[in-house]
């Protein structure tokens, strides 16, 4: 008869923390939380990324003068653009450009067509009497060989508000998103397998670095064109284009920037489909006639004056993205299909039966 000590049970006693492998528990996904504990962590999470934008909402507040010089930038740049090589006369007084003509239309003869000709107003005694006479300026200041020149104005009580309200808005959630970005991942990472924190790294750098060169590409080249191509549409319908609404121009450049930057993630999101099967080179290949309808649907959905030459301005990048995430897909196939001929190749017969 057996001993009844044979049957006596051990209770399980739970393991220790201290003794539990690091390297096992970053692989399996980090320490165990309760909900209370997660929840908890949730809420700092959404407190420091409050803190944040609110504190880049009160830099770009403070530095708002700054801000709206630097979106004046491409308008400037804009104005110096020339459609024509046609010669003007520009009629100054003092420091401002009172208008624009052709030689034809000012009525004064022996005037140049192949250059800008610059008369200033200045006063001159005829006699006893007080006039204003022409003088032809022979080292005129930039802004009289500008192609045109846009007053940015506010048209209202509350519109300067506004503006600077926009500007804080927009400027502090550009400021704020790198922060907010590094909370967020405090919270999710913990929680994630090694190969799937290599996978977000990734991820998120390339989607960082594709939004950048989004609103880079839109600062320096789109808006600059566009703006410009806006003006001379509105002059050869016979509108004039010297005075803009503040308000209206600040959120047009802040969109468009916006914009820009979201439509450059195009590469990531048909890479990323490519990765988990749903699509590969050949399915890009034979979908780039869709595409180019959505491509067009896309740019004419952000363009925010709807000009056409300016959707496709904003179209011709994204095909260009589209091309290039087709080349990196058939390259990523043509390399899983060599690696599969040398897994084969290197295979015993028995593992081939």
């Amino acid at each position: 008869m057996a001993d009844d000590s044979d049957y006596t049970l051990t209770p399980s006693l739970p393991p220790d923390p201290h003794s539990v492998d690091p390297d096992s528990v970053d692989a399996g996904g980090g320490p165990i939380k309760t909900f209370l504990e997660h929840l908890e962590d949730l809420r700092w999470t959404l407190i420091k990324c409050a803190v944040a934008v609110f504190l880049g909402f009160i830099l770009c507040l403070s530095g708002s003068n700054v801000v709206i010089q630097f979106l004046k930038w491409p308008l400037s740049v804009a104005e110096g653009m020339r459609h024509s090589t046609e010669g003007r006369v520009v009629f100054m007084l003092g420091t401002n450009v009172l208008t624009r003509m052709t030689p034809d239309d000012s009525g004064i003869p022996g005037v140049a067509t192949n250059r800008d000709t610059v008369f200033r107003l200045a006063p001159a005694l005829v006699g006893s009497n007080l006039v204003l006479r022409l003088q032809e300026d022979t080292n005129p200041p930039a802004i009289a060989t500008r192609s045109f020149d846009v007053q940015l104005k506010t048209l209202g009580p509350v519109t300067a508000f506004s503006v600077v309200m926009q500007i804080a808005m927009f400027g502090g959630i550009t400021v704020s998103i790198p922060f907010v970005l590094f909370f967020i991942a405090q919270f999710i990472l913990p929680a994630l397998h090694h190969h799937e924190k290599a996978f977000v790294y990734k991820v998120s750098g390339w989607a960082t670095f594709l939004f950048l060169l989004g609103v880079a590409f839109c600062y320096f080249v789109l808006l600059v064109i566009c703006l410009s191509t806006t003006v001379s549409f509105s002059n050869w319908l016979g509108f004039a284009a010297d005075e803009w609404k503040a308000d209206e121009y600040i959120s047009f450049v802040c969109w468009f920037m916006l914009g820009m930057g979201v439509a450059f993630q195009l590469p990531l999101v048909l890479l990323t489909l490519v990765k988990i099967g749903i699509l590969d080179a050949a399915k890009l290949s034979k979908f780039r006639s869709y595409w180019v309808v959505a491509g067009l649907l896309i740019a004419a959905f952000i363009t925010p004056d709807g000009n056409p030459l300016n959707m496709l301005l904003l179209f011709l990048p994204l095909h260009l993205l589209y091309e290039i995430s087709l080349v990196i897909a058939w390259w990523w196939g043509r390399k899983a299909v060599k690696a599969a001929a040398k897994t084969a190749d290197v295979s015993t017969p028995e593992d081939r039966i």
